[in-house]
């Protein structure tokens, strides 16, 4: 136990070590250099952080930086493999069908996170109708996830989506099949045909393409936005600023 715990800490010394070595401007690094060694082939950790106890500070942030911007990137190559099946019509989706700007949404009715940017999405929506906004539920929360997204799924073939998705995102009820049926009865929606079309090929294939899509995104939660190529924050603000700069207009105040 104790030489486990040892050897963590001795190795988190040597990465920190490494991360001040290359933070440090080329003078620093000669001088850190010339310090006494605690070891061959190493400098004098202790010393240079006692002296300059900055440099740590420095060199996490320019490594969290690093990351962020390596993941970004990462993220970004694997969106941009997935264009066409992101912007695929085969799911519901509001707005023009030809839109310059396209947002994809992932989520899932059981989320509380979705529930809440559901009345913000809905402003950006009604704000700016000549963005196109994809719909892909998935089954990430609840057992009854992916019953509320078929059934969604099915309901867009009567055109019904937006009125089911409506009640499904605002009800303040526990996700049930039979809640499901419920909400969708008062919607509107022929509930005996909405579950036929639940079990068909083409609702499994939208379900399912949402699902291994999501999964080779590497998409770990919802809500998840992806616009134009690029994953943005679930925050109304951040949502319009984005497509204000995909626009090429000033932010709207």
């Amino acid at each position: 136990m104790k030489k486990a715990l040892f050897i963590s800490i001795l190795a988190l010394l040597v990465a920190v070590a490494a991360l001040v070595k290359d933070y440090l401007p080329c003078a620093q690094k000669a001088s850190v250099a010339t310090a006494p060694a605690v070891a061959e082939g190493s400098f004098n950790l202790e010393a240079a952080l006692q002296e300059h106890p900055e440099y740590v500070v420095g060199a996490l942030r320019a490594y969290e930086t690093k990351m962020r911007e390596e993941a970004e990137a990462h993220t970004r190559a694997l969106i941009k493999d997935s264009a066409e099946e992101l912007q695929a019509d085969n799911t519901a989706f509001q707005g023009p069908a030809d839109a310059e700007i396209v947002m994809v949404e992932f989520y899932d009715y059981a989320c509380g996170y979705c529930r809440r940017l559901f009345p913000d999405l809905n402003q950006i929506i009604a704000k700016n109708s000549d963005i196109k906004v994809l719909f892909r539920p998935v089954a990430f929360v609840s057992p009854h996830s992916e019953y509320a997204a078929r059934a969604t799924l099915a309901a867009n073939l009567q055109g019904k989506f937006v009125e089911l998705h409506t009640a499904l995102m605002t009800v303040q009820k526990p996700l049930s099949e039979e809640l499901v049926d419920e909400l969708a009865g008062k919607a509107g929606v022929d509930v005996a045909k909405m579950k036929e079309d639940m079990k068909s090929e083409a609702i499994s294939n939208t379900f399912n393409g949402n699902s291994e899509l999501m999964q080779k995104l590497e998409i770990h939660g919802v809500p998840t936005l992806i616009m134009n190529g690029e994953m943005i924050e679930p925050f109304s603000q951040q949502i319009q600023m984005k497509i204000n700069e995909a626009k090429g207009v000033e932010e709207t105040k």
